[in-house]
């Protein structure tokens, strides 16, 4: 990680309303420190610290590669948050600046942004190109994720 990513991110738990602090790279689920409810867990990523923020990951995780001035791309951030908070302790949601990643775009060989890479254990899963409605995004995450229990 470089000295400009940060280490952690803070996120409000949706059950209690507590503050915690939740690292980018860890090992398991995040959780309340206050009621152990699963966190959402949301973070961001560049060239120099994606290999350790997803590829290391336990949980699968979808990489949401945008660009500030991209339309499509801020329709649906809102949506994936929501999706990232409804499979809280299933999903990993990292967004990658593509303007400023270009390694991370090569490497999934992005051409038009937003583009979502679902990875689990570092493999591609699947790959969504373009703005989804929430519902779809929903219908295709679940299809595509390992099934869960409880």
């Amino acid at each position: 990680m470089t000295a400009s990513t940060p280490t952690s991110t803070t996120i409000v738990c949706s059950h209690c309303g507590a503050r915690n602090r939740v690292p980018v790279v860890a090992q398991g689920t995040p959780r309340c420190g206050r009621c152990s409810t699963p966190l959402p867990w949301v973070v961001d990523a560049n060239d120099d610290d994606f290999h350790a923020v997803v590829d290391e990951s336990s949980l699968p995780v979808l990489v949401d590669v945008w660009a500030p001035w991209c339309g499509p791309c801020r329709m649906v951030s809102p949506a994936l948050e929501k999706l990232a908070g409804e499979l809280a302790g299933h999903l990993k949601l990292v967004k990658v600046n593509a303007d400023d990643n270009p390694e991370v775009s090569r490497r999934f060989d992005v051409r038009s942004i937003p583009t979502l890479v679902l990875l689990d254990h570092g493999q591609v899963v699947d790959q969504q190109i373009g703005a989804l409605p929430e519902p779809r995004l929903r219908s295709w995450l679940e299809s595509k994720l390992p099934a869960r229990s409880g």
